[in-house]
């Protein structure tokens, strides 16, 4: 499958095969795919919760409007952002460049973010949400199908997977063989709409 299949191919898919059980060597080709996705200084400031416990799965699904495919599909992924990455040994996010490269890019990267919550949440957003269109792009070529999730209520999730104060949960992806095929594609909005052209207000 090429990139553009993937991309029109690719439908957020509700019902999913409970039998199915994703190999560990799919779901470990998943994460390293996903990880290949663009961040921020290189911060990669994205965590990949893999909630595998059946139980737990069930204890989201209640706070997730019961939707099926937080317990039926084979991989559920939660998507966090660690808004503290940038005061994390952040040298070793350029110890592969040329120390000239190095020399620039460290001493600016925590002070960028420093005492900027804000700018820190949204680069946290910008780099899950680029890590999770990889990983759903990456399950179409495996042949799986996914679901992005943000119906569910946040802090309930976030209480149930013990996240860490100095991290936020972006959106949860739902992925597996597909038992039912996903609802028709709506139709977009026309370009006139959504694109525009070096400046808005004409």
């Amino acid at each position: 499958m090429n990139i553009i299949e993937a991309i029109e191919g690719r439908r957020s898919v509700k019902h999913y095969d409970a039998h199915h059980v994703m190999p560990e060597a799919d779901v470990q080709r998943l994460i390293h795919l996903a990880k290949l996705a663009p961040s921020s200084f290189n911060m990669q400031n994205y965590r990949f919760v893999l909630v595998r416990d059946p139980e737990l799965r069930k204890q989201i699904r209640a706070v997730a409007w019961d939707q099926a495919q937080v317990t039926d599909a084979s991989l559920l992924v939660v998507l966090c952002a660690d808004l503290n990455a940038h005061n994390e040994n952040p040298a070793r996010y350029w110890n592969h460049a040329p120390k000239a490269v190095q020399d620039i890019l460290v001493p600016a990267l925590t002070p960028f973010y420093e005492g900027k919550p804000q700018i820190t949440r949204d680069e946290g957003m910008r780099s899950t949400g680029l890590a999770g269109m990889t990983l759903m792009l990456a399950a179409r070529e495996l042949g799986y199908e996914s679901c992005p999730m943000v119906g569910f209520d946040a802090e309930a999730v976030a209480n149930l997977i013990r996240l860490p104060k100095d991290h936020a949960i972006s959106f949860m992806v739902a992925i597996g063989k597909q038992a039912q095929p996903g609802w028709p594609r709506g139709e977009r909005l026309p370009d006139a709409e959504v694109v525009v052209t070096d400046r808005f207000g004409g």
